[in-house]
């Protein structure tokens, strides 16, 4: 199978009888995943829909930056999941963990997160993760999960994120069957997912790979910038910033630019 094209079939048996990936929709082309993968889940498509594309003409990361993924190259897909709100938290914590642990064991390298969902390989950016929500009252609707990847690209060909950016591809020098990338992360997507709504808290282990803690950081919240030391992040994965003056804030994920 070429590194060119997904390999639906071998995705959808990867998959077969789990949760996340119950039901994966291949496109070839897609202004963004994320905003199919919200029409689908508002006709009711079923919990851990996926939706996959071989190129996004308008794929976004947090607060509206563009992110760049040539076609075919990388993974760039959205899940409609429908978790409690109190499963919420968690669900941004899975997606990571599982992106994290792909990573880690493709190329034998230490994967960190960067708070609250980028993921990391020696500093450099390697997947990116976007959560957006709809809610009916104080219940989830549903929640798009946006993971992009990247697996076979050379970031240093793109001048704007070559010292920030790095590929499965970057780091072990081999090009990597996208089809295998995508079952393995969706595979642990599905475990962390079940184990959350199963009512297990996934904050200890993710917390253990946060490269933030420890450091001090800008933080732009609420019309505001904050600048302390990364002390902790509460159960919810909000972070606790220590400022100079030994005042504490916790800063939620959803309203923040981070800046090290």
């Amino acid at each position: 199978m070429s590194h060119t094209q997904l390999d639906v079939d071998l995705i959808h048996r990867t998959l077969a009888g789990r949760t996340v990936g119950c039901r994966v929709v291949h496109h070839d082309t897609l202004a963004s995943t994320m905003d199919e993968a919200r029409a689908l889940a508002e006709r009711g498509e079923p919990d851990g829909t996926v939706v996959v594309v071989e190129e996004q003409t308008a794929g976004r990361g947090r607060f509206a930056r563009a992110w760049v993924s040539p076609r075919s190259q990388n993974l760039s897909f959205s899940a409609v999941l429908r978790p409690t709100a109190p499963q919420l938290p968690y669900v941004n914590m899975a997606a990571t963990l599982a992106v994290a642990r792909c990573v880690a064991e493709t190329t034998r390298r230490a994967a960190t997160i960067k708070w609250p969902n980028d993921v990391h390989i020696g500093g450099r950016k390697i997947s990116g993760i976007l959560i957006e929500t709809a809610m009916a009252g104080a219940q989830v609707d549903y929640a798009i999960v946006g993971i992009g990847v990247n697996v076979n690209f050379d970031p240093s060909a793109y001048p704007e994120i070559a010292s920030t950016a790095t590929s499965l591809y970057r780091e072990t020098g081999q090009k990597k069957d996208r089809s295998e990338i995508l079952g393995h992360v969706l595979t642990e997507f599905d475990n962390l997912y079940c184990a959350v709504r199963s009512g297990k808290s996934l904050t200890d282990e993710w917390a253990a790979m946060l490269e933030t803690l420890g450091r001090t950081v800008q933080v732009r919240w609420k019309e505001r910038v904050l600048e302390g030391r990364a002390e902790a992040v509460d159960d919810q994965g909000n972070l606790v910033l220590m400022g100079a003056d030994g005042t504490s804030t916790t800063v939620t994920a959803g309203e923040v630019t981070l800046q090290i």
